[in-house]
């Protein structure tokens, strides 16, 4: 059997682009791999938001996502790529980050060089970290590896503050560091990601966040100018709420769900994506030998 690491490379190099769509529980990246995706995403932002309520704003902890992680390895078999932020602290947390990460089945990891006190990527009044801070943390992260087939990205947030011309010097010092792959955060055309493919073969990230400072590329546009990975953060959260919001005005409203039944998910679609009939007959067998 092969590492998560691996099959994350493996993914990433039989997939051009690979897809990978967020995932904001166990349940959800259930439905993720049963559609037939590659490679699944926990985001920071995804965390904050569905499992305390909070705003992205580096208010939850390591232990906070690592749980989360560890229920979406526990339940599915394509490799998991986490936000892991700035790392949460100094490089001993960062080293510690790598490490349970790596131990907790996921795949691939993506940190950042904002500040500590970050912002999400798509707000503005973001504060950037030095090259030689962010390259320190780079290489402790490296340098906290396992197994050496697990992936570590840099994020770059300076394209807002530095313009192209700071992003692309920036990514050279990362990837020259020894990260494996690029998020280039808030990219507002396709020609800087086609700059940055120009400058350098690694790996690709494309945010396709909604509703942010980038446009709704798709992927064959990705594709042509060489982005690797299109990452659909919060997509499918996004759905589920608004589709949520609505069930719980529509109760009040018509005192009933039953104008809802043709949009909820059966209670045997449901059984299906548990294997839940199989889980039933273990227990009776149990049971029965007691």
């Amino acid at each position: 059997m092969i590492s998560a690491g691996k099959a994350f490379r493996e993914a990433l190099k039989n997939n051009e682009p690979l897809i990978i769509p967020g995932a904001i529980n166990a349940y959800s990246a259930k439905l993720a791999q049963r559609a037939g995706h590659k490679a699944i995403y926990l985001s920071g932002s995804g965390v904050a938001a569905a499992s305390y309520g909070l705003p992205d704003l580096g208010v939850t902890s390591m232990e906070d996502v690592l749980i989360d992680a560890k229920r979406i390895t526990s339940a599915t078999s394509i490799p998991l790529l986490v936000d892991i932020d700035t790392g949460w602290g100094d490089s001993n947390s960062i080293s510690k980050t790598i490490q349970e990460f790596s131990k907790a089945g996921c795949a691939a990891v993506h940190i950042e060089d904002q500040v500590f006190d970050k912002r999400c990527g798509h707000r503005p009044n973001k504060q950037i970290v030095s090259v030689l801070e962010m390259r320190d943390r780079l290489k402790v992260a490296l340098d906290s590896k396992t197994d050496d087939s697990f992936f570590i990205m840099a994020r770059t947030d300076a394209l807002a503050s530095e313009g192209m011309n700071g992003a692309i010097e920036r990514c050279g010092e990362y990837l020259n560091e020894g990260a494996d792959g690029i998020f280039l955060e808030a990219v507002t055309s396709l020609d800087q990601y086609k700059e940055f493919k120009n400058s350098f073969s690694a790996p690709l990230l494309a945010n396709i966040t909604e509703f942010g400072k980038t446009p709704l590329f798709t992927q064959s546009e990705l594709n042509v100018v060489g982005v690797d990975m299109v990452l659909y953060p919060l997509t499918a959260f996004r759905a589920m709420s608004q589709s949520a919001e609505n069930v719980y005005n529509s109760v009040i409203k018509d005192g009933t769900q039953e104008p809802l039944l043709d949009i909820m998910q059966t209670r045997e679609e449901l059984y299906e994506v548990l294997d839940y009939y199989n889980f039933e007959k273990e227990l009776d067998d149990k049971l029965s030998k007691e």
